[in-house]
């Protein structure tokens, strides 16, 4: 079942936070903004503020107003200023929102998201990431019916190495590409690219299983992973991690050279770093080294000449690294996690760097 809380979490449990340094505003900022169909809290936060996840600390609850953690198309926001310090009221739109059993999923449904979930909700399902271990002893297809060697939706398929006999409804993926971290060239996981499902008929070895549905062709030799119910939060926080992260971008999804706006990348960092579901890091793009042309003595050297013999012609020298965009970490695995860009100022390419925003 999915977790349709959006935003309610995310004001309840920071509304008495507060920041260390002043909350910077964005100098184009609006007195007041109407919300629209479309719009996501991260989004309304960057009109108000130069860094969109300080919202809370300025996020004003009104208690005489229902649901006041949720804000919906047609809902004003009034940016005003007590005891100095710039606050955002909410004045509820004209549609009526009743928050009764029956109609509270499509009352929450309603609400506008934290980013835009359609950019991130395939990656919220199912296993993306395996360790080593799992992949080598998940059960796998070893034939089709009917010899076939291309397999879809209504075929039966043969596979071994099912130990469970309780185990029916299972997901079936091949291996993708292999995670490693960038310095260390440790491997991290293992990529898995979901195909379709497959429901067990008959146990045995070979098993015997029918696949309900597939987005791509099944092969022999395609893996197969007990189906889990589908259980995830949509209600993202957006805050800095309490501690340092250094890491680097490591794959980037749909095969893309260069990273924009709202695509998904893979980090070298995970759980046991630290990074947690939420995190916003700041994206540099790491500085290229090239030629240091007058300590190489190439300044002043032409074609005819070449006097600089006996000086190093491969002085290098590296170039600083730009800042380049922000990264929200939307899930994250023990050492690797997904992130969506949600700003980009310059191309961001793989290896570049990611550190803990301000």
């Amino acid at each position: 079942m999915i977790r349709r809380i959006y935003l309610s979490l995310f004001f309840l449990l920071f509304s008495s936070l507060s920041f260390s340094a002043d909350v910077e505003l964005n100098p184009e900022h609006p007195q007041k903004y109407t919300v629209v169909r479309g719009d996501t809290l991260w989004d309304i936060s960057g009109t108000f503020l130069k860094y969109p996840w300080h919202w809370p600390a300025i996020w004003q609850v009104n208690s005489q107003i229902e649901n006041p953690h949720l804000i919906y198309p047609g809902d004003l926001l009034t940016l005003v200023y007590r005891d100095g310090k710039p606050v955002l009221e909410l004045t509820r739109g004209p549609t009526a929102y009743k928050m009764s059993p029956e109609v509270r999923d499509i009352t929450l449904e309603k609400a506008i998201p934290t980013i835009p979930l359609d950019a991130i909700k395939a990656f919220l399902t199912r296993p993306q990431v395996l360790d080593e271990d799992t992949l080598k002893l998940a059960p796998y297809i070893v034939a089709g019916a009917d010899e076939r060697l291309i397999l879809g939706a209504g075929d039966r398929v043969y596979a071994r190495g099912f130990e469970n006999e309780n185990d029916k409804n299972f997901s079936v993926f091949t291996q993708g590409e292999v995670y490693k971290d960038s310095e260390s060239q440790e491997v991290l996981g293992y990529e898995a690219i979901y195909k379709g499902s497959a429901w067990l008929t008959e146990m045995g070895d070979p098993a015997t299983a029918e696949l309900r549905e597939t987005k791509l062709e099944v092969l022999v030799g395609d893996r197969m992973l007990p189906a889990v119910e589908e259980d995830y939060e949509m209600n993202f926080i957006p805050h800095s991690p309490e501690q340092g992260i250094d890491g680097h971008i490591i794959s980037v999804f749909n095969g893309v050279s260069q990273v924009g706006q709202y695509q998904i990348v893979v980090l070298d960092r995970g759980d046991r770093n630290g990074l947690e579901v939420g995190h916003v890091l700041n994206i540099h793009q790491v500085g290229k080294t090239v030629v240091d042309t007058v300590l190489s003595g190439r300044e002043d050297e032409t074609y005819f000449n070449t006097h600089n013999k006996g000086v190093d012609r491969n002085q290098m020298v590296k170039l600083p690294d730009e800042y380049a965009g922000v990264a929200m970490v939307f899930k994250s695995f023990e050492k690797v996690s997904y992130a969506i860009v949600m700003k980009a100022v310059r191309a961001i390419h793989l290896k570049d760097k990611v550190s803990a925003a301000n």
